[in-house]
């Protein structure tokens, strides 16, 4: 009596052939367990076609009503993906966001989930019937539309299968699975069975594409299992499991490359209290993340602050915070987006010292120069010149002896 929730991402869905071979292997689940419900990303390309059409109109457009443009790419598959199924004898039916309902906050393009519904869905399941949702949306509690954020769709997928005490969660997607870097940047990256989701936390929210961030973070809180898969036919997959369930060979797993990071300084800035508060409290309350911050000594009662946030909310960030240098009395506002994040995640780094070291030569050896640091207990972060990002990924990839044959862990 398995009930399994199936994610399909942009490529796997990008034409009704596509959508046709998703429907074909959707029944054929259907057939070997008892539930299935499906969650469906928009057809590659179709949110940046209409992000563009926004952006045509105004260059900063209502986040309300953009929110209610964009989620149309996912009702579209939904509904083709259910017309598709019930052609071939698969019963379904397609749900918006709404429909569920799947209730969000009010931060439209960043919404967290507040609360989903599973009466409707599980009323289809007795009945037989396949539901089709369309991810990355929700709704208020005031009845707007909302979406979560770019790669949402896998979020919605594994807030259902919590909701549900799903058996599993599939992510199906263009790749087979997680590897340690990269392969266009690093040809001789090694396929990953099984990966931790603390790790796998780090590296999606850190510019890792295969899975959605707070996907990760919703399946380690609710226990929910989950396992990366192709749609395109490849035997290989990734589980992410428990750090008790993992025994990994090698101190790091991962070595990622976020491209969309920009920066933000702020030169001679009083050197009070409440200062910091002051500059980030405006981006708080306009729901833009900061990440790395460093703020040098003071200096005739004078220091220099600087942040990072990403590329996208840079023009936004800037004009909050030039109101707030003004203000303040400080002396001038730096912006800068031609920068990159590079990381080594792993669960060795809290427990092996000179991690850090090793990282800074392989970088050093390349001649790329560091601007900023940051550290967790699963993960060093440094940013770089955006020209440098792949070279140093490949550097620090070799560095820590992560190359070898796809699929088996490098052995002592």
């Amino acid at each position: 009596m398995a009930l399994i929730v199936q994610k399909y991402g942009g490529t796997s869905v990008a034409s009704l052939d596509h959508i046709r071979r998703v429907a074909e292997s959707v029944a054929a689940r259907k057939q070997k367990v008892n539930d299935v419900a499906v969650v469906v990303s928009a057809m590659s390309g179709q949110t940046d076609q209409l992000l563009e059409m926004a952006a045509k109109i105004s260059a900063v457009p209502d986040s309300r009503e953009l929110d209610a443009l964009v989620a149309t790419g996912e009702q579209v598959c939904a509904a083709l993906m259910a017309i598709t199924l019930n052609s071939i004898g698969c019963p379904a039916i397609s749900l918006l966001g709404l429909q569920l309902p799947l209730v969000t906050d009010s931060v439209h393009t960043k919404a967290r989930i507040l609360d989903l519904q599973t009466d409707k869905l599980k009323q289809l399941f007795r009945e037989g019937v396949v539901p089709v949702v369309a991810g990355f949306q929700g709704v208020t509690e005031e009845g707007s539309i909302t979406t979560l954020g770019r790669g949402g769709s896998d979020t919605t997928a594994v807030a259902i299968a919590a909701a549900l005490n799903a058996d599993c969660c599939e992510i199906y997607t263009d790749v087979d699975g997680i590897y340690t870097a990269d392969p266009n940047v690093c040809p001789k990256a090694r396929h990953l069975d099984k990966i931790s989701y603390s790790v796998m936390l780090e590296l999606a929210g850190l510019g890792a594409k295969v899975l959605h961030s707070r996907s990760v973070e919703l399946a380690q809180k609710f226990a929910v299992p989950l396992v990366v898969k192709s749609s395109f036919g490849s035997a290989k997959q990734t589980w992410i499991v428990n750090e008790e369930d993992i025994m990994e060979d090698s101190v790091i797993q991962g070595v990622t490359l976020e491209r969309n990071v920009s920066k933000i300084s702020l030169i001679r800035v009083p050197d009070r209290p409440g200062i910091a508060h002051r500059i980030l409290s405006p981006l708080a309350d306009a729901a833009i993340n900061v990440d790395m911050i460093i703020q040098n000594a003071s200096t005739d009662g004078f220091a220099d602050f600087t942040f990072t946030i990403a590329k996208t909310d840079l023009e936004q960030a800037t004009r909050l915070v030039e109101k707030v240098a003004t203000e303040i009395g400080a002396l001038e506002v730096l912006a800068a987006n031609n920068i990159v994040k590079v990381s080594a995640v792993g669960i060795g780094i809290k427990t092996n010292p000179g991690v850090a070291a090793k990282m800074f030569k392989s970088l050093s050896s390349e001649n790329i120069n560091i601007e900023m640091i940051s550290t967790s207990e699963y993960r060093i972060s440094c940013v770089i010149e955006e020209k440098y990002g792949e070279l140093a990924v490949r550097a620090i990839h070799l560095a820590f002896e992560l190359e070898g044959q796809p699929g088996r862990l490098k052995e002592r």
